[in-house]
């Protein structure tokens, strides 16, 4: 919490330029929401990967897989990955909302975005931060899966570029940005389209952050639900890349080995980590920035 104590300081915090702020308080926002809800990520991607017959059964649950973590790993063991996920997140979050600030600024200056504006502004700013932070997902994911044993997020970088190559650290880039570009776009819309709707300013101000949030929730079940399936997609490929090379290769295999279903598996975690992150994310952020006086 030091680092953060710092950065608000009026000093250094209320002295940066606008975008710089944007930058800081989405980091902030994705700091808190990724040590939260790491388990729930590390769940989705364990169960993403479960082997059809393991246990004879065909089908493992979500707190069966729990279970399971806690006895073999410790309690630990379900904050495995929280490293890769701490440098992806806190400045991926950082780009994502600096990126939609700047864009706001631009193209919108002081008026609230369309429902169209927003699906483009969401996709934009998160194609963006996707891209520049593609070879820690890729880690993460591995991290997460349990399959791999690196020992650090850079010693994990350097292993796949010496064993894989440059694209090894950008597998699964065309899944990663149809899951992640359409949930932000989606996710932006319904969450911009419900705050208009509801008439926040009959609401005691101290309430506000319970009414975003609880907008936040609303939109974030919706955009996860709408794109569970590229993010099936993406952690085959970045786990098996050698069996999975291409993303139309890799849908194929899916529906072969696991059925249509296998492109849900790992839905319930997905969307509780998805949902409650964003909604917290978003909430801590614009709390930030208006606190500083500037418009999110």
């Amino acid at each position: 919490c030091l680092h953060i104590r710092l950065f608000l300081k009026p000093g250094l915090l209320f002295q940066m330029h606008p975008v710089l702020k944007a930058f800081v308080c989405g980091s902030i926002s994705g700091t808190c929401s990724t040590l939260l809800f790491q388990p729930l990520d590390l769940l989705k991607t364990r169960l993403q990967t479960l082997q059809p017959s393991i246990n004879g059964s065909g089908h493992v649950g979500m707190v069966a897989l729990f279970v399971r973590v806690i006895r073999t790993e410790s309690l630990l063991g379900l904050w495995k990955g929280v490293s890769p996920s701490f440098a992806r997140c806190i400045p991926g979050v950082g780009i994502y909302f600096s990126t939609l600030y700047k864009m706001k600024q631009y193209f919108l200056s002081d008026r609230s975005p369309t429902a169209l504006e927003s699906v483009f502004l969401g996709i934009s700013s998160r194609t963006v931060a996707g891209v520049c932070m593609l070879p820690i997902t890729v880690v993460k994911t591995r991290y997460e899966s349990g399959k791999y044993g690196y020992e650090s997020v850079y010693g994990a970088v350097r292993n796949i570029y010496r064993t894989e190559g440059a694209r090894g650290l950008f597998c699964g880039l065309t899944a990663t940005l149809l899951r992640d570009a359409p949930f932000s776009g989606i996710y932006l819309m319904f969450y911009t389209q419900t705050k208009k709707v509801i008439p926040q300013d009959q609401f005691d101000p101290a309430l506000t952050p319970l009414v975003n949030f609880s907008c936040g929730i609303f939109a974030g079940i919706l955009a996860s639900l709408a794109t569970q399936p590229a993010d099936v997609i993406k952690t085959h490929m970045q786990l098996t890349p050698e069996k999975y090379r291409w993303t139309g290769q890799a849908i194929a295999l899916i529906f072969k080995d696991y059925g249509l279903v296998g492109f849900f598996r790992g839905g319930v975690p997905r969307a509780l980590r998805r949902t409650l992150m964003a909604a917290m994310a978003w909430t801590l952020y614009e709390q930030m920035m208006a606190k500083m006086g500037l418009k999110s």
